[in-house]
């Protein structure tokens, strides 16, 4: 058997769950490729009550992504365990309150693109790999009840700022970025704690500085990374930060 998309409208519904008496709990844990988004740093790192430098460092591998050129982050999974996520015990997540936002999509897919007024349209669909058994479970949930259910809401909102972004890098031709601007990008973007330091210090590297509203030092962490995301959109060729 083979891993199955199944095209789903907003309103259906399905049946899934995930829990420890399910026969596969944390099989879907491990040898897998686990993309980060900015929001998901932002959240293990206050969770785990470390910088968002040190989260990078200790946790996560930066590359360039061949489809967009931009600089993408990945979990790093421990191979001295068989390649498992580093937060997975034998309970389950270790991270559970702060686990990434396409965790607690699947087994959902969601893609997204932009109208001509900016307004996003969702696409879904259901996933169905051959270990999982959660899709055995008798509870029928629709998707405006999963998004609920696992505290999605944030993660979109902030997943689909970084979409208006690679949508910009891809209308510019995927030239991979490379020096300052590759080592900004990724500051804005992932490295939220040294972002806001540099700006309020005033040694933010860019040549193209930060426009609009400034969060003040003492803002919250979503204050910042939109104002964050924003200033790699204008970056990026966009409309520039909206306040």
């Amino acid at each position: 058997m083979e891993t199955e998309i199944h095209p789903l409208e907003a309103e259906d519904s399905f049946n899934f769950d995930c829990h420890r008496q399910v026969p596969c709990f944390n099989a879907c844990c491990g040898n897998l490729c686990q993309i980060l988004t900015p929001y998901d740093i932002v959240c293990l790192k206050n969770y785990l009550r470390c910088s968002s430098g040190h989260f990078l460092e200790r946790y996560a591998t930066i590359r360039t992504g061949p489809a967009t050129g931009l600089p993408v982050v990945s979990l790093r999974f421990d191979q001295r365990q068989g390649g498992l996520c580093p937060f997975v015990g034998p309970d389950g997540c270790t991270v559970y309150p702060a686990r990434p936002g396409s965790c607690r999509l699947y087994p959902l897919a969601r893609g997204a693109s932009f109208d001509p007024q900016g307004k996003p349209r969702e696409h879904w669909a259901l996933i169905r790999e051959p270990h999982c058994r959660g899709h055995e479970a008798s509870r029928t949930r629709t998707i405006p009840e999963w998004i609920h259910d696992q505290g999605l809401d944030d993660y979109l909102e902030f997943n689909d700022l970084m979409l208006e972004i690679i949508i910009l890098q891809n209308r510019s031709g995927r030239k991979p970025l490379a020096g300052s601007r590759r080592r900004n990008f990724i500051t804005a973007c992932y490295d939220l704690d040294l972002f806001r330091q540099q700006v309020v210090n005033g040694s933010w590297g860019s040549g193209q500085e930060p426009g609009g509203r400034v969060p003040s030092a003492a803002s919250g962490d979503r204050a910042w990374l939109n104002f964050a995301l924003h200033w790699a959109r204008q970056e990026m060729g966009g409309s520039g930060h909206e306040s």
